[in-house]
């Protein structure tokens, strides 16, 4: 979704800043009637410019306090196969195809060094992984963050 106007930039901006702003509460924010409001935050969410909550959650609150890249080496014609089989391990949180020397990037998170070990392993166990590259992610210098790209323009 490319076409928005100022309107929903602003919108989308008072969410960054209160992601738990009811629909009056942002009207009442921008000047916009309640009816717009929600008409914009609709024709957003059908649109696809909101992403899951689930990227809200912090995985260490749920115990999983490290986090790793891995840069996986795969056979291409089974990729396929190989995203399906990557999905089915919890710890992979995300993936992505990639350019470049390796095909896919998974973000991985562990409770400690030997899940890390474990999970690592259970990539590698995976039918057309030729080979897996682990980063351990040692601090988040910057956060996802979308705010710069809303004043962007």
């Amino acid at each position: 979704m490319s076409d928005l106007d100022e309107t929903d930039r602003r919108l989308l901006d008072a969410l960054v800043r209160d992601p738990k702003a009811t629909t009056v509460a942002l009207a009442a924010t921008l000047g916009l009637s309640r009816n717009t409001v929600q008409a914009r935050m609709t024709r957003l969410e059908n649109h696809g410019a909101f992403l899951s909550f689930e990227r809200r959650i912090n995985p260490a609150a749920l115990g999983y306090p490290l986090t790793s890249f891995v840069h996986i080496h795969v056979e291409q014609k089974k990729l396929g196969e190989i995203t399906t089989a990557l999905a089915r391990i919890p710890e992979v949180v995300e993936a992505h195809g990639l350019s470049g020397t390796a095909d896919i990037l998974a973000s991985v998170v562990a409770r400690g060094a030997e899940d890390l070990f474990r999970v690592h392993g259970a990539i590698l166990d995976i039918d057309g992984i030729e080979r897996a590259d682990t980063s351990l992610s040692m601090a988040e210098l910057i956060p996802h963050r979308m705010r710069p790209l809303l004043g962007n323009r």
